[in-house]
């Protein structure tokens, strides 16, 4: 009974509406999909080094007063839509991480790509300065034209985990990266 009240609660309307749009230098993604499986384009991914990709967070000028207070923070948890993932890419269950074959397939919500049902996208950045309804912040990945969904003030107390693990297949991701490899 469970399985068909979920689904139940699932088909309700939902509505979303874009808060902002993003500002950014980045035009293209490094990562893409088909039906089929990712594409990962290192020469897209290694020309940007988004770590430190400078962006603009544009809020709407209907929602004066929604940013106040955030220039006390650090952090901001960024949330997006990844607006350029086509109907194919968001019907993709399984995937090869990155689009690396030597990974294995998983379930798309064991990765981190933005093809997905619903391609949403959340990222911690930095911020570097507020200007009335512009938010300047650094380490966003997110390219220009991506709507904003939301900011929050990350709090490391609120977000933080204990005792996290990752796959071994991102364990390795991040070590290649961390050697430059990637």
């Amino acid at each position: 009974m469970i399985g068909k009240e979920a689904r139940n609660e699932a088909a309700l309307p939902m509505q979303l509406r874009s808060v902002g749009v993003v500002r950014s230098p980045l035009n293209e993604p490094s990562l893409v999909a088909d039906s089929v499986d990712l594409e990962w384009r290192p020469q897209i991914a290694g020309a940007r080094e988004s770590r430190g990709v400078i962006s603009e967070l544009v809020i709407d000028s209907d929602l004066a007063g929604i940013a106040d207070g955030l220039e006390d923070f650090s952090h901001l948890l960024v949330l997006y839509w990844a607006h350029r993932v086509d109907k194919y890419g968001r019907s993709i269950t399984k995937a090869h991480p990155m689009g690396r074959k030597d990974l294995p397939l998983v379930g798309i919500f064991a990765t981190c790509s933005p093809a997905r049902p619903n391609p949403v996208c959340a990222m911690v950045v930095r911020l570097l300065e507020r200007k009335g309804n512009v938010l300047k912040v650094r380490g966003l990945d997110a390219i220009d034209g991506s709507p904003l969904i939301d900011i929050k003030p990350y709090n490391p107390s609120y977000y933080a985990a204990e005792d996290v693990k990752v796959a071994d297949w991102m364990a390795q991701i991040y070590r290649e990266i961390a050697q430059g490899k990637c």
